[in-house]
C-alpha cells in the first residue's frame, strides 16, 4: 500500500511539473514547504480569529522570492536534504518509500484533521 501511495504521489507531482515547466524537486519543495505549511496556518488563523500567521507567512514568502537568487539550486538543495532526512529512517529499519508515506503523506493528514477538527468544533 505505501508503494502505490508513494507512486500516486511522485505522478502527482511529476504531473504538475509537466504542466508548469518547473522540476520535480521544485514542485516538491513549493508543495511541502510553503503550500501545505500555508494552508496550516490558514486553519490555525481560523482556529484563532485572527490573520496574523497567514500575513506573516505570505510576508516572509515574499522575502524569501526577492532575496532567493536562484530557486533551482536552492530546490535541489532542500530537497536533497529532505531525501535524505527520509533515508535516516533506514537505521530502524524503515525503508524511503515507507518514511516518505508516513511523514509526508500521513502526518499531513493527520495535521489536517486534527486542525479541521478546532476549525469546526
Amino acid at each position: 500500500m505505501n508503494t502505490l501511495i508513494f507512486k500516486i504521489v511522485a505522478y502527482s507531482l511529476s504531473f504538475i511539473s509537466h504542466l508548469t515547466g518547473l522540476s520535480y524537486k521544485q514542485i516538491n519543495v513549493i508543495v511541502y514547504y510553503f503550500l501545505i505549511p500555508f494552508t496550516w496556518l490558514v486553519l490555525l488563523d481560523g482556529i484563532f480569529h485572527s490573520q496574523y500567521l497567514k500575513i506573516a507567512f505570505v510576508v516572509f514568502t515574499l522575502g524569501f522570492i526577492v532575496g532567493c537568487r536562484d530557486f533551482r539550486t536552492y530546490s535541489d538543495w532542500l530537497f536533497d536534504k529532505s531525501v535524505s532526512f527520509l533515508y535516516y529512517f533506514k537505521k530502524f529499519g524503515i525503508g524511503y518509500v515507507t518514511s516518505s508515506v508516513w511523514i509526508c503523506v500521513s502526518l499531513p493528514i493527520v495535521i489536517y484533521c486534527v486542525l479541521l477538527y478546532f476549525v469546526f468544533k
